[in-house]
């Protein structure tokens, strides 16, 4: 019996395959609406919120992706954190990138009053200190004002136990933006500023300051252990 072959037929169709439906891009205004949104936001920002601000009709998926590829060869790129976008520093570039944090902080009554002092009593002990301010001053009110770098230690007053002298630095200078501590306000300047009462003490006086390096007669170099607790700078390798 004759086996019977099956042919398969091909039956090509004359009609066009069906072609995708191009994705329309996000006109450039709108595109700039969103980069505008996304870069002024504090906080990474969802989708719904990026289309409550955008015009009606702005498919806010297609136009993040868009967004997201033009910026991928940039410093900045647009990066999905969760469901939220944000722009981000490309991570090839954040180790080029520190965060600098000025901490304020305010100084204390007791730490004006001392620095006003030092700066026109210079060199000034802080037994002297205390005499002029009528109280005790703390250890701590010192330390706060050789940390912000206004006042450093001379030298030693050349009287019982020796004191430390203290007077100010060229970075008390800077921030008052003085040239020289000569450049202080007076007596008169001072009245006139409302900062002294005009009924003063017979005989007051605001003293003429003066912040000349060079020691005194009644001073002292500071002494070698005075480098141990930070009082003075360390000799140089030519000194012995």
């Amino acid at each position: 019996m004759p086996s019977v072959a099956k042919k398969l037929v091909v039956v090509q169709s004359n009609e066009p395959a069906p072609q995708a439906t191009p994705i329309e891009s996000t006109r450039p205004e709108e595109l700039r609406l969103l980069e505008a949104l996304l870069f002024a936001a504090g906080q990474p920002l969802d989708e719904a919120m990026l289309a409550r601000r955008l015009p009606n009709g702005v498919n806010v998926k297609a136009a993040l992706a868009q967004l997201k590829d033009e910026y991928a060869t940039r410093g900045v790129n647009l990066v999905r954190v969760g469901k939220k976008w944000t722009f981000r520093t490309a991570v090839d570039l954040s180790w080029l990138l520190t965060k600098q944090i000025v901490e304020t902080r305010k100084l204390s009554r007791a730490a004006i009053e001392t620095l006003a002092i030092v700066a026109y009593h210079q060199p000034v002990t802080r037994a002297e200190i205390e005499e002029i301010r009528g109280v005790v001053t703390a250890t701590g009110t010192l330390d706060v004002l050789l940390k912000t770098g206004w006042i450093r230690p001379r030298g030693r007053r050349k009287a019982p136990g020796r004191p430390i002298t203290y007077g100010t630095t060229e970075a008390f200078l800077s921030h008052f933006g003085l040239e020289e501590v000569g450049d202080l306000p007076g007596l008169d300047e001072l009245k006139g500023a409302g900062l002294l009462e005009g009924n003063l003490p017979p005989g007051f006086g605001v003293p003429l300051p003066t912040d000349d390096s060079t020691l005194r007669d009644d001073e002292d170099p500071l002494d070698p252990g005075d480098i141990d607790l930070g009082l003075a700078p360390p000799a140089s390798r030519s000194e012995k």
